[in-house]
């Protein structure tokens, strides 16, 4: 049986972007899609006639763009959600100690709701951990990808490679040790739930690989943790399993000065220098925020190829800085953007973060480096396509590229009116909400429209999240919190006097020009 055959029309369908980073736009135009891809793309008249009778959406007044990449994200009930109050990072990661337990299946499906009703269409999503031996993290892999699978939305998964110093920058024996007596066992026990060896964990990986090996929607992909919860090892691994498997690699990296001063007393200098001795420096890798680099290390970024994902949200929530944007730019360094946990408002609202990404970044001066809106809109489509297996078969539309994407009804985008001179990408990173977004297209088929989820009912899934958290707590919860609260003055007292007694601001380098 043949395809179906869908025109998604509209006044205006951005393709992406030129070379020079200029948009393509078609104006009153139509996109053929066919078999799950853009088939062709081309002026409304001539696209009609080569197919009629076939099946159209979108139509008068309305925009399309690709579909959205959220290129950097973890969880689906938000840390605050859950109890666990925006500390600085390392404080936070004590803190989360006390979260709830949330049923996999429903706490994907809580952000993937907010994702696509936002016109994200792709995730990053980089499962931090899961506690058990192999199997039991195997089965919390497969709850979230099936949950992806359920709802229809494009995913690139990854369990992270972890295996030192999990709740501070220092090894796990060492700071149980530090801790009163009375606090050990419970810490220790913490630890072990979460402590699976290497060996094991590359297993896993390829145990998911092959099971993953015909889908078309979900891949794949390596993700070391960050360079202190990984050893040299664990280095050596990520760098031979990307190689291997030809898949990117996304690592977090520098988000804090704490992270930076960890990177000196470990290496001797730099943390990006490091991660070159590994071979992991190439144009699969992408480095998780990057707030803290230093003017070397963002040269050598830029002379490997090496992508950077900006957390904009994530920075200023956790006190971690600001990511010195323009500079990347500057050197030519592709940028992405991704949501992390949360994004400012406490949900997964790409349209929102995108303006933040626009603001953050405005140095003062006439003359000053900011991103335009173009480069911003290029940051969550094309670039974040470039850190997926998926690459450039998703952020565009151009004809043989998947049919991911968003129609927008420009009239509530821009009332009660808009400066018709002003471009169009300029007035959807500035003016667009999700209450704009008529529907969302992935692989072909539409899975959210008109407000509703046309495979998973939004209504039913939150109904079960609220009754399930509404139950009291269970003994391991009641344990967790108690943990929580005792050790978080002793992970506190553990980095007082890390720092040097004058760091370096994150931005010192910003003016460099």
């Amino acid at each position: 049986m043949k395809p179906e055959t869908v025109l998604v029309a509209g006044d205006r369908i951005i393709e992406g972007f030129a070379p020079d980073g200029a948009p393509q736009i078609h104006e009153e135009a139509v996109l053929v899609v066919e078999a799950g891809r853009v088939a062709a793309i081309g002026p409304a008249a001539s696209m009609r006639q080569r197919h009629p009778g076939a099946r159209e959406i979108g139509g008068c007044g309305k925009v399309i763009m690709p579909g959205l990449i959220n290129a950097h994200h973890h969880v689906g009930l938000t840390p605050f959600q859950l109890g666990s109050p925006d500390h600085p990072l390392e404080l936070w990661f004590a803190s989360r100690l006390a979260l709830r337990d949330v049923d996999l299946r429903l706490d994907t499906l809580f952000s993937a709701f907010e994702m696509i009703a936002s016109g994200i269409t792709t995730v990053q999503h980089l499962h931090s951990r899961a506690p058990g031996d192999a199997q039991a993290v195997l089965r919390a892999a497969r709850k979230v990808i099936g949950a992806y699978r359920e709802i229809g939305m494009r995913a690139s998964y990854s369990m992270a490679l972890r295996d030192q110093n999990r709740l501070v920058y220092q090894d796990d024996r060492l700071f149980t040790e530090s801790v009163p007596e009375a606090l050990r066992p419970a810490l220790r026990a913490y630890f072990e739930r979460f402590t699976l060896p290497l060996p094991e964990q590359v297993a896993l990986f390829e145990a998911l690989h092959a099971e993953l090996a015909e889908e078309s929607r979900i891949r794949l992909q390596v993700a070391p943790a960050n360079l202190h919860w990984l050893s040299d090892e664990a280095l050596v691994l990520a760098a031979e399993l990307s190689a291997r498997h030809g898949l990117p690699v996304h690592m977090h990296l520098l988000e804090t000065p704490y992270q930076r001063e960890y990177a000196r007393r470990r290496t001797g200098g730099s943390a990006v220098a490091h991660l070159q001795r590994f071979d992991l420096l190439n144009d699969r890798l992408t480095l998780g925020h990057g707030v803290w680099m230093s003017e070397a290390e963002i040269d050598l970024c830029a002379a490997h190829g090496v992508r950077i994902c900006h957390n904009c949200s994530s920075n200023f929530r956790l006190k971690s800085g600001i990511a010195p944007v323009n500079r990347f730019l500057a050197k030519g360094i592709p940028v992405c953007v991704g949501i992390d946990e949360a994004g400012i408002n406490d949900d997964r609202d790409m349209l929102q973060e995108m303006r933040l990404v626009l603001r953050a970044h405005r140095e003062p001066g006439i003359d000053a480096p900011h991103p335009s809106a173009a480069d911003v809109f290029r940051m969550a489509t094309e670039h974040g396509a470039a850190t997926t297996p998926f690459g450039m078969r998703i952020g565009s539309l151009r004809p043989g590229s998947e049919a991911d994407l968003v129609i927008l009804d420009h009239e509530r985008i821009t009332r009660p009116y808009q400066h018709a001179g002003t471009p169009l990408v300029d007035v959807l990173v500035h003016r667009a909400k999700a209450e704009a977004i008529e529907a969302v297209m992935v692989a072909g088929e539409v899975i959210y429209a008109g407000g509703r989820f046309l495979r998973v009912d939004r209504a039913e899934i939150h109904e079960a999240i609220r009754e399930s958290l509404a139950a009291p707590l269970t003994p391991a919860e009641i344990d967790r919190r108690h943990l929580a609260e005792a050790v978080f003055p002793h992970v506190k007292a553990f980095y007082d006097r890390w720092l040097p007694e004058t760091p370096d601001a994150p931005h010192t380098h910003y003016n460099a020009r």
